[in-house]
């Protein structure tokens, strides 16, 4: 390619190059963006349930069927209310600027 009047190699105007690829730039931009929302909603929700199968797996119940299901219920209701608030946030995080 040989240099065009004005002493710019690639032809066409310089400002419009400069607009072009600052356009591609924010597009980018908005993708990682985008993608880094999407595997924090990922990790997030992945820890949420994780939590809640490792604490449950520490529960230690005694007794028949009958008081293992009440025992497990309890642990339950501690714990739903915390792993609710980790998917709560990760789909707030997900969902923002969407």
């Amino acid at each position: 390619m040989g240099e065009m009047e004005g002493g710019f190699p690639f032809g066409g105007d310089p400002e419009d190059l400069m607009r072009s690829l600052r356009e591609f730039a924010e597009a980018q931009a908005e993708h990682v963006q985008e993608a880094q929302r999407e595997q924090f909603a990922t990790l997030t929700l992945n820890t949420a349930v994780e939590l809640t199968a490792a604490a449950l797996a520490q529960v230690q119940t005694q007794g028949g069927v009958d008081e293992q299901a009440i025992a497990l219920r309890d642990a339950m209701r501690v714990l739903f209310p915390e792993a609710v608030a980790l998917v709560s946030a990760a789909r707030q995080g997900f969902m923002r600027e969407r």
